[in-house]
């Protein structure tokens, strides 16, 4: 399972409302270009982001499924983009002393050709993605606080 870490300077709670927000994902998850729907209740378990992945013409339309959440703590989605395959991806938020929150972001292909991959090779490919994402992630945290 590929993993990354980023220190936020904002508290859980803040950090959380930014994953909260699923029309928010493809100004920070990398890869996700376009979200065409957010169901209603997300991030409750069983909700959907439907959204596009790639570059227009190429692009792939499918969703990401939320598989279990705990506000302010943690947020677990099963993310679809086919033929490509699966991911399983978990955010993990963790107070620091200093106030801010350590974000854990764990991802594992599940299906398709990515799972066929040896864990060290998936690491590879996907920590600069996931250690941007965070980055992205903590941009927006910190830029919405400052509004």
């Amino acid at each position: 399972m590929t993993k990354v870490d980023l220190d936020i300077p904002r508290p859980p709670d803040q950090v959380f409302a930014a994953l909260a927000d699923g029309w928010s994902y493809a100004g920070w998850v990398v890869g996700a270009t376009h979200i065409r729907d957010v169901d209603h209740g997300w991030p409750e378990v069983g909700t959907r982001i439907h959204h596009s992945v790639g570059a227009w013409p190429f692009q792939l339309e499918d969703q990401t499924v939320v598989r279990s959440v705990e506000p302010g703590r943690s947020l677990e989605l099963h993310a679809k983009a086919w033929p490509m395959g699966t991911a399983l991806i978990r955010f993990d938020l963790v107070p620091s002393a200093s106030g801010g929150t350590r974000v854990t972001m764990t991802e594992k292909a599940a299906t398709g050709p990515g799972s066929l991959l040896p864990e060290a090779v998936q690491t590879v490919l996907l920590a600069p993605r996931n250690r941007e994402t965070l980055k992205r992630l903590a941009d927006l945290v910190v830029r919405g606080d400052q509004r």
